[in-house]
C-alpha cells in the first residue's frame, strides 16, 4: 500500500522502502469485501453454523426441533428460524463481534419490498421499476399489456448504431436484476441482453416498449403460498432456432414448489440444435442440473423432498429420448451431458409427464406471447400485483 500524503520514505525518521502495514480491512480496499465474508464466516463457525456447500452466502444451524438460516450478501443479513428466542441469542453474540443494526422483520432488502399475511408471502421491486422508469424519461409513456411485441425480429446487425451505447447497457443492467422478482420480463430481458456489444435503435426501442409493460405492471411480483406442498413440479420448453443471427435455440424452464414458482431462466443455446427434439432434450438437460441444485439446497435448509420431481415437457418425442436407453442415429451425436436427463431418471430423482403446449407455463420464457395467453400463463404461474385496485 502507497504511503497516505505527507509521509515519503525519504524522511530520516522512517526506514528505506517503507510500506504500510495492513491491520484491518477498510471500504474501498480491493481486498476488503473478500476479508470481511473471512471474519464473518469464521465468526460464524465458531457459533455452530455450517456453511453450505450449495450456497456459500447461507449458514445453517439446526439443533434438535430448533432450526436457524443466516442469509449474508456483503454486510446485510437475513436471519430465518423457527425459534424467535434463538433468533435473539443469535443477534446478542453476533452484536459482541461485530456492530449491528437490527432492522426488525424483514420488509424491504436490496431493493425487494416483502409484504406478509395468513395466506404467504409476496415479494416484489415496486419502488425499484418505478426509479428504472423515472430515470428513462418514460414516466409518461403508453402503457402495454405484454413486454415484447409478437412477430418482431430483432438482429444485431439492425441499421441505426447507438451514437451512446452506456445508457442501453446501463438500462439493461437494471433490467436484469428487476427480472430476478418478475419471470414475465425474463424472456425480453436476456434477448435484449443478446445486443449490449454493439446496441442498435431497433433494440433501444424494445427497451422502451418493456418499459411500457413495466408501467402497466409496476407492483408485480411472486407470491409465495404458506400452503404450497413440498413438490417440485417443473415446465420447461424451447424455441428452436429462434435466433436470426446464429440459428441457437432458446431454453425456458420454470420451478415450482406445490404452487409457488422459486426458480426461472430464459437462456440461448450453446449449440444449433439439428431438431426440435433436441432442442427440447438441451432444456430438459439444463433444468435437470438446476434441479440437482435445488436438491442439495433443500437438504441444507433441512426440507424433506419425498419422491421424484415432476418434469413436464410438451415434446413427445423428447420424452421418448429421455426414457429410451438405446442410441439411435439421429442423436448419437448429442453431447453425453444431455443423457444425465436419462441417468436421474432410472435413479428416481425425476419423473417426465406430457403437458399439452396451450398449458406449458415455460412458453413464457422462449417466446413473444399474444396479451390473452400471456396473461393466462402469468396468472398460472402466481404472480400478482399487490399495488392493482382491488
Amino acid at each position: 500500500m502507497h504511503l497516505p500524503p505527507g509521509y515519503s520514505s525519504t524522511q530520516p525518521s522512517l526506514p528505506p522502502n517503507v510500506v504500510c502495514h495492513l491491520h484491518k480491512s477498510l471500504y474501498g480496499l480491493r481486498q476488503a469485501s473478500r476479508q470481511w465474508f473471512a471474519k464473518f464466516s469464521n465468526t460464524s463457525n465458531l457459533l455452530g453454523f455450517n456453511q453450505s456447500q450449495s450456497d456459500h452466502s447461507l449458514f445453517v444451524r439446526s439443533s434438535g426441533s430448533c432450526f436457524i438460516a443466516v442469509l449474508v450478501y456483503v454486510d446485510d443479513i437475513i436471519v430465518a428460524s423457527n425459534n424467535s428466542l434463538e433468533v435473539q441469542f443469535l443477534i446478542d453474540d453476533l452484536h459482541n463481534k461485530f456492530k449491528l443494526k437490527n432492522l426488525g422483520p424483514l420488509c424491504y432488502f436490496l431493493g425487494l419490498e416483502v409484504a406478509r399475511s395468513a395466506k404467504g408471502i409476496s415479494v416484489c421491486q415496486h419502488h425499484y421499476a418505478l426509479d428504472i422508469i423515472k430515470d428513462s424519461g418514460l414516466s409518461g409513456c403508453k402503457p402495454r399489456s405484454t413486454p415484447f411485441e409478437v412477430g418482431l425480429k430483432l438482429s444485431a446487425s439492425d441499421r441505426g448504431l447507438l451514437p451512446h451505447p452506456s445508457m442501453y447497457r446501463r438500462l439493461i443492467g437494471r433490467l436484469i436484476y428487476l427480472a430476478i422478482t418478475r419471470p414475465d420480463i425474463c424472456y425480453t430481458v436476456n434477448f435484449l441482453s443478446q445486443f449490449m456489444a454493439a446496441p442498435r435503435l431497433p433494440h433501444l426501442q424494445a427497451a422502451h416498449k418493456l418499459l411500457g409493460y413495466i408501467k402497466h405492471t409496476i407492483g408485480q411480483g411472486i407470491f409465495y403460498s404458506s400452503s404450497s406442498t413440498v413438490q417440485l413440479n417443473v415446465f420447461c420448453d424451447s424455441d428452436w432456432a429462434s435466433c436470426i443471427d446464429s440459428r441457437r435455440s432458446i431454453s425456458g424452464f420454470c420451478v415450482f414448489i406445490g404452487d409457488s414458482v422459486i426458480s426461472w431462466k430464459s437462456k440461448k443455446q450453446n449449440t444449433v440444435s439439428r431438431s426440435s427434439t433436441e432442442a427440447e432434450y438441451r432444456s430438459m438437460a439444463l433444468v435437470t442440473c438446476e434441479l440437482l441444485w435445488l436438491f442439495s439446497l433443500l437438504k441444507d435448509l433441512k426440507v424433506l423432498h419425498s419422491g421424484p420431481a415432476h418434469l413436464f415437457c410438451d415434446n413427445q418425442s423428447a420424452l421418448h429420448l429421455a426414457a429410451n436407453p438405446v442410441f439411435h442415429e439421429r442423436t448419437k451425436h448429442i453431447e453425453i451431458d444431455c443423457h444425465l436427463v436419462r441417468e436421474h431418471i432410472i435413479k428416481g430423482h425425476l419423473k417426465t409427464f406430457h403437458v399439452p403446449s396451450s398449458k406449458q407455463l415455460a412458453d413464457i420464457l422462449t417466446k413473444p406471447l399474444l396479451p390473452s395467453k400471456f396473461a393466462i400463463l402469468i396468472s398460472k404461474m402466481g404472480i400478482l400485483n399487490l399495488y392493482s385496485p382491488s
